[in-house]
């Protein structure tokens, strides 16, 4: 059983649109990021916009959970007087706190009174550091190449030298718990701008690092024979194997990444992570409950996962291996809800593409559902009862909880299959 040295743990989730949000929420999250507008790491990603955030504040106020803004890229003079209306925005709408890293968001939303959380991009990585930046930050991410005797160690020094942050409260430390890795220190990256004027630290990458190379001698000519192309690829770390070490250690808060992730990538993997936390703070965490979850983790959009990573003192050496996704699910577009029958808990879709079966996994998705997952025990197909149905037909089956109007019918498909059978199509924009 482990020693509890937590009396709780916060779940970080990406929120990357609506559907997203109500994904994290629905599976336990307490506490959600997102971006608004473009100053933030994944500029390029959808974003919220700042009229968005009165609904954003409603929703998440509705189900007690934390929001974060996102507000963390370099920033350059013209920068200026956008970053000062979104915390401006942010302060109106009453949210809980930005993430940023350059001293001029810092500074003003200090100025503001507004919460200020550091960005892992400042790379904060010793005690000192930890010191200077309480003076503007309730909670700090550490720098993610950190070990976990180093972070034990950090932890330990602020609650043996009281070091608190604006509110008088003890400093909070935040790590990175799954998701994407690049091989830039704390995501310090400048190839992307290198190459094609892309700024990463503007939340532009285009990420040169995971695509397939050659290693050329120019002088010679000859080419080194390599494993594997993908030289610069890290897979996605996945800690769900050790959060009692890293609750023990002293983390408050687990951040899972993943803002330009779909909806059911965010549902699987806060759902498992905040089971996974209950599980440590209950005394019921399992190697057989970790397996289940490392499964499951599997399922959704990885890149192969590195257990353990820097944290555990490992080189930096699990490489993805291939460009893109590793999940052994895939999701396949076949409909959208048409109504939905409380009392009997029916749904009805329109099959726009592709055919269902009796038998089939399926997921739901909405900005206000969130993720729906069930299976097709029965089926009417155009009132009548069938297996299957095709392209055009409208069906009806049993689903466990509401769906709504124009919401997105998947059924879910082993990897395997799918890529067996050509006439399938994948439609995962997101990823």
């Amino acid at each position: 059983m482990p020693k509890l040295n937590n009396s709780s743990v916060e779940i970080m989730a990406p929120a990357g649109n609506f559907e997203s949000l109500a994904s994290a929420i629905k599976a336990g999250a307490d506490s959600v990021y997102f971006g608004v507008e473009q100053l933030n790491m994944r500029a390029r990603a959808a974003n919220f916009t700042l009229n968005d955030l009165p609904k954003i504040m409603k929703t998440c106020q509705k189900a007690n959970v934390k929001t974060y803004l996102t507000l963390n890229t370099i920033m350059y003079d013209h920068d200026m007087n956008l970053m000062k209306k979104i915390c401006d925005a942010a302060k109106k709408a009453k949210l809980t706190a930005v993430i940023a890293s350059d001293i001029a968001a810092i500074n003003y939303a200090t100025e503001i009174g507004l919460e200020v959380h550091m960005s892992t991009q400042v790379n904060i990585s010793n005690i000192e550091a930890i010191k200077f930046y309480s003076k503007f930050a309730e909670v700090i991410v550490l720098a993610r190449e950190l070990t976990l005797q180093q972070i034990k160690s950090i932890c330990s020094e602020i609650k043996k030298q009281n070091i608190e942050g604006p509110k008088g409260e003890l400093i909070k430390i935040e790590i990175f718990a799954h998701g994407a890795l690049c091989v830039a220190v704390s995501g310090k990256c400048y190839m992307s701008l290198a190459t094609y004027n892309a700024s990463a630290n503007r939340g532009a990458c285009l990420q040169n690092c995971r695509r397939s190379y050659r290693v050329i001698d120019e002088e010679t000519g000859d080419e080194l024979r390599i494993e594997n192309k993908q030289v610069m690829s890290p897979s996605d770390l996945c800690t769900i194997g050790f959060i009692d070490k890293l609750l023990d250690a002293g983390v408050s808060v687990l951040k899972l990444e993943g803002r330009g992730r779909s909806a059911d990538y965010v549902y699987t993997v806060v759902k498992c992570y905040k089971q996974a936390a209950e599980a440590y703070l209950n005394g019921d965490y399992t190697k057989e409950k970790i397996d289940a979850w490392t499964k499951e983790l599997e399922s959704v959009y990885n890149r192969g996962f590195w257990q353990g990573g820097y944290y555990l003192g490992k080189k930096l050496g699990e490489w993805s291996g291939a460009y893109g996704n590793k999940a052994t699910k895939e999701k396949v577009f076949v409909g959208i809800a048409k109504h939905y029958f409380p009392k009997t808990k029916i749904g009805e879709f329109l099959i726009q593409s592709e055919k269902i079966n009796v038998g089939d996994e399926i997921i739901i998705t909405g900005n206000t559902t969130g993720v729906v997952q069930a299976k097709v025990e029965s089926m009417f197909v155009n009132d009548k009862q069938l297996t299957s149905a095709k392209q055009g037909d409208t069906i009806t089956i049993k689903i466990p909880e509401r769906v709504r109007e124009n919401d997105k019918l998947y059924v879910v498909v082993q990897k395997e299959k799918l890529q067996e059978n050509n006439a399938l199509k994948v439609i995962n924009p997101s990823e």
